[in-house]
Order: structure tokens, then sequence, then C-alpha cells
């Protein structure tokens, strides 16, 4: 793992992400020192973890699976399968329904049962069976404003610098502020 601001060895277990909802922040830290931060947007629905809300779910996560890593910049990806399409303004006008992920995916899986793991009085509020991810979106999306569908949505290259700076089982902290 490299961090890009001064070329050093990052070690896994001293790498955690912490996503501010309030701010539409993700923040990389290293030995609580933060290293990087990221523009993002997460759910128009707001917070919250119940299955089919629409909302992104609050609470300690970790990153389940990375995929995507071979893949191209703007990468089309539908149900965690490439398309082998390649996003650009065109596609994107023949599929204005399609909610884009792109290039990278880290999919979350959280940590605390009844909260972000398994289910509770209300059910099934499993972050990774809800399919939440930090995903690309293009790059006409803004930022900095909750749009998604309950993912993390990223920048491509953002997502790609990112992608290489995690691992399979970095923390990952979403925060309402």
């Amino acid at each position: 793992m490299i961090n890009n601001s001064s070329k050093n060895c990052i070690k896994d277990d001293d790498l955690r992400l912490i996503v501010n909802i309030e701010k539409q922040i993700l923040s990389v830290y290293q030995n609580d020192k933060e290293i990087a931060h990221y523009d993002i947007s997460t759910a128009k629905n707001g917070v919250g973890s119940q299955q089919d809300s629409g909302c992104t779910p609050l609470g300690e996560h970790v990153i389940a699976e990375k995929i995507g890593g071979d893949y191209s910049i703007n990468a089309v990806f539908i149900g965690r399968v490439p398309t082998g399409e390649i996003y650009s303004e065109i596609l994107g006008k023949q599929y204005p329904e399609r909610d884009w992920i792109l290039s990278r995916i880290l999919w979350l899986a959280g940590l605390e049962e009844g909260i972000n793991k398994g289910s509770n009085e209300q059910g099934s509020c499993d972050t990774y069976q809800r399919y939440i991810y930090i995903h690309g979106t293009p790059d006409s999306e803004p930022m900095h404003m909750p749009r998604s569908h309950g993912c993390i949505r990223m920048r491509n290259q953002d997502i790609i610098k990112l992608f290489e700076q995690v691992k399979e089982g970095t923390a990952v902290n979403i925060i309402a502020c």
C-alpha cells in the first residue's frame, strides 16, 4: 500500500476509513492521522439500515470484498459483474434509468448485530445483504450532496486511488456528523 503524498508504505492494520454523512467526505486515516480525503455522495434518503430503505447505514463496517481491480476506469458493473461497457455520456443518455456503478467496488459488511448486520425488529438491516458499496459514479454526478440509493459514490479517479490504498478487512466507520 502506498501513501500518495509521501510514498511511504502503509501498514494495513493501521488504516481506517471514516465516512462523514454531514460533510459528504470520506477520510483515510493511518495511525489516527488523516492522510487523504475524498468528496462523496451518500443516500438521498438519508441514513438508515433497513432493507429497501435506500438509506446509507451508519456504524462500524469492514471492506468485505474488493471488485474490479483489473478493469479500466469507467468500466460498468451490474450485479458486481463487468458488462464490458465503458461509461460515456452517450451511454448514459441511452440508459438514463441505470444507477451507474463504475470503475471499482468496495463491498461493505456491517459489524454491529441488529444495527447494520443481520436483522432487528423491523426486518433485515444487513449492509452486506443490502449490497452497500463504495463505488465510482459518472463524473457528471455531483459530489457533496446526497444522491445515491444507499451506496457511497465517488469520482472514478478517487475510487481507483482508494481501492489501491485499502484491503479486504479495512475498517470503515460511517458517521452522521
